[in-house]
């Protein structure tokens, strides 16, 4: 995916406009990768020697994430499910699915291209659409996509957007597809192998 646009077409520099420099794989002379990831551990751990800063510091994330992500994460899977629950948007934006479900040969598929989308909204909602279906393989396939599709507004999209990062909307819907579009041949391969 870093390397299909748009990720691939974002600059390499960080928040304050410096350039990324590749220092991940720097190894010092006379060290291995074990021997000198072991040394930065142990340097690290020595940072951090008062386990009551560790626990100050955990309670402050947990009380971050409780107040300005959870509220967000709850209005985005609210308005998600009312929308997939009382119109068809979903539904309409599912057809063109529908023949590349047919194609690989997966059962129920009008059924199925329904709930390959939904997942872009929040992770679980693909499981409310599977509810009725009855073939294992359809089942498997839409729980497996929705998995592996990784970007969902309701949780790290809501994230990604309120963050400094420089992805918008557009690109999160643009690597949600490119996301799907990969992995569904392969889940639907593995798929018919354990079906």
């Amino acid at each position: 995916m870093p390397r299909i646009p748009p990720l691939s077409r974002k600059p390499n520099t960080y928040y304050n406009g410096q350039e990324g420099q590749d220092t991940m794989d720097v190894i010092p002379e006379g060290y291995s990768r074990l021997g000198y990831g072991f040394q930065e551990a142990l340097v690290q751990a020595r940072k951090n020697n008062n386990i009551g800063t560790f626990f100050k510091d955990g309670f402050k994330n947990v009380l971050d994430m409780w107040l300005g992500v959870a509220p967000i994460v709850m209005a985005i899977g609210t308005t998600a499910l009312i929308i997939a629950e009382n119109t068809q948007v979903f539904s309409w934006i599912g057809m063109p699915f529908i023949p590349i479900l047919e194609l690989l040969q997966v059962p129920e598929a009008a059924a199925a291209s329904e709930s390959i989308l939904v997942g872009f909204a929040d992770m679980f909602l693909p499981a409310l659409f599977a509810e009725g279906i009855q073939s294992e393989l359809t089942r498997f396939v839409i729980a497996s996509v929705s998995v592996t599709q990784l970007i969902y507004l309701s949780e790290v999209g809501g994230l990604l957007l309120g963050s400094k990062i420089p992805v918008g909307f557009k690109d999160l819907a643009i690597i949600f597809l490119e996301r799907t579009i990969i992995t569904l041949p392969i889940i639907v391969l593995i798929g018919h192998i354990v079906f």
